[in-house]
C-alpha cells in the first residue's frame, strides 16, 4: 500500500529491439509483439493514475501505432515528450532517445539543455586519459578496462582503418564479401573507429567488437574496452559490474552496458521530475 499524501512515480522502458538499425535483417517481419510491454504500460498507468509517469524508449516509437495508445492512457496528465539527443545534456554519445514526463500536478517538461556548442562531450573527454591496450589486453588495476582480442586479419583492418572513416579506406584483399554485394548494402557503419573530437556513435550490446559497428578506438589497435563503453554510457569510472574475482564476461556486461539508459540521462529525467515537483508545491 502507498502511504497516503506521497506523490506515486511510475517509470518505465519497454525492449527497442523491433527497431534496432543495427540488426538488418528481419527489420520487416519482426514481431510486434515485442511491442506487449508498451501497452502493459498503459493499461498501469490506467490502473494506477500515478501522478508522475515518465518513459524512455527509442525515437521510432513516435512514428509507431503503439503511441496513439500510450497517448490515450495519459488523457488525464499534462505530457511533455520528444527525441532528445543525448549529447546536448552531456552524454558523449550521439545517441537520440525518447523521454516522456506526464504529471497530474501540472504542466511539465525536460529542463533546458545543458551542453551546447564547445560544451559537447567528446570521445577525448571521456576516454582518453585511460590507460593503453592492445587488443585482448586487460588493465590489471581494473577488470573492466579488458579489450576483446583481434584475428590476424581484423587486426590488419584496424591498422588500416582511419578515426571517422569506413572500411572503404582500406585495400581490396582486406574487404569482406558483403562489402561487395551487389544489393548495395555494403554496411558502412562497421568495422569503423571513433573520431577523438566528437561524440561516440550510439553504444550498443556489442559495443566490445571491432565489427559490430564504429567501435575501434581512435588511436590504438583494438575495439573500446568495456570499461570505455561504460564512461560513454556515463557510468562512473568506479562504477564494479562484477565482484572481485568474478569473471569479465563481454556478452553478459555489452548487455548490460549497451542497454542501459545513460546514467547522465537519467540524471536529468530526474532533476526534471524533482524541479516540477518543487515548483508545484511552491
Amino acid at each position: 500500500m502507498f502511504e497516503p499524501d506521497t506523490l506515486r512515480l511510475l517509470a518505465g522502458c519497454a525492449p527497442c529491439q523491433p527497431f534496432s538499425t543495427y540488426s538488418r535483417k528481419g527489420r520487416i517481419t519482426r514481431d510486434d509483439q515485442k511491442w506487449e510491454l508498451v501497452i502493459d504500460f498503459c493499461r498501469i498507468v490506467r490502473d494506477l493514475q500515478p501522478e508522475l509517469v515518465t518513459m524512455e524508449n527509442v525515437p521510432q516509437l513516435l512514428d509507431h501505432p503503439v503511441f496513439e495508445q500510450l497517448k490515450l492512457a495519459l488523457v488525464n496528465y499534462n505530457v511533455w515528450c520528444g527525441s532528445v539527443e543525448c549529447s546536448k545534456y552531456g552524454v558523449p554519445q550521439t545517441r537520440k532517445r525518447f523521454v516522456l514526463l506526464a504529471s497530474r500536478l501540472g504542466p511539465i517538461s525536460l529542463v533546458p539543455v545543458t551542453h551546447k556548442g564547445a560544451k559537447i562531450r567528446t570521445v577525448r573527454n571521456a576516454i582518453a586519459e585511460l590507460p593503453p591496450l592492445s587488443a585482448g589486453g586487460a588493465d590489471p588495476g581494473d577488470p573492466l578496462h579488458y579489450a576483446s582480442s583481434l584475428s590476424k586479419k581484423n587486426l590488419k583492418r584496424i591498422r588500416a582503418s582511419l578515426p571517422g572513416g569506413t572500411w572503404r579506406d582500406w585495400p581490396a584483399y582486406l574487404r569482406a564479401e558483403c562489402h561487395t554485394k551487389m544489393t548495395g548494402e555494403t554496411y558502412p557503419s562497421v568495422y569503423g573507429r571513433m573520431s577523438w573530437d566528437i561524440p561516440a556513435p550510439t553504444i550498443t550490446t556489442q559495443c566490445f567488437g571491432y565489427g559490430n559497428g564504429r567501435f575501434g578506438h581512435p588511436r590504438q589497435d583494438r575495439a573500446i574496452s568495456l570499461r570505455e563503453a561504460a564512461i560513454l554510457q556515463t557510468f562512473p569510472r568506479s562504477y564494479k559490474f562484477v565482484s572481485t574475482g568474478e569473471r569479465v564476461r563481454f556478452s553478459t556486461l555489452g548487455r548490460l552496458i549497451g542497454n542501459a539508459v545513460p546514467v547522465r540521462l537519467g540524471e536529468i529525467v530526474g532533476r526534471s521530475l524533482v524541479q516540477h515537483v518543487r515548483r508545484i508545491a511552491g
